[in-house]
């Protein structure tokens, strides 16, 4: 996906979440902040995304968005359980009904044989329920991490905001 269809799909999210009067809010790893920089791309997005949390390390998704320390050690910071606290620590802290989470080995290095290079666990939430997946998405670095914010917001859009 290009940057003109991110910053479409932001647009779209925005007015969306605009015509419900409420907010979104993403903690992100892998992706480093790139959820935050496209919806801050679009003009007035203060209306509807205050805030977002880079918890690259361990300690700050324990820190900033309440990861249990227990969570890491037994899971790693790459799976369901921590991107699930992930989501939900931040959507209470932005006091935000709407988040997205992502934790992911974008590459070169970092793989395992559980988990290689391009795996992502993401985490989109609303009022009422949380869409969890984990993808092994192909590519650099770059394309990885590109993956991951194009599912994250097309998932945001389609499952929670579309009706």
């Amino acid at each position: 996906m290009h940057d003109e269809q991110l910053t479409q799909l932001s647009r779209e999210i925005g007015d969306k979440l605009i015509a419900r009067q409420a907010t979104v809010t993403a903690a992100e790893s892998c992706t480093g902040g790139w959820i935050a920089k496209v919806f801050t791309d679009i003009s007035g997005s203060s209306a509807w995304f205050e805030r977002g949390f880079v918890t690259y390390s361990n300690s700050a998704k324990q820190q900033m968005v309440g990861v249990q320390e227990s969570t890491l050690m037994r899971y790693g910071a790459v799976s369901e359980q921590t991107v699930r606290e992930m989501v939900a620590g931040a959507c209470q802290a932005a006091s935000a009904p709407y988040g997205i989470a992502v934790s992911g080995i974008a590459g070169p290095g970092g793989g395992s044989t559980d988990k290689p290079v391009g795996t992502v666990w993401l985490a989109v939430a609303g009022p009422d329920r949380v869409i969890v997946q984990r993808h092994i998405f192909t590519g650099d670095r770059e394309a990885v991490r590109r993956q991951s914010v194009a599912w994250a917001l097309q998932t945001l859009l389609d499952e929670f905001l579309i009706n």
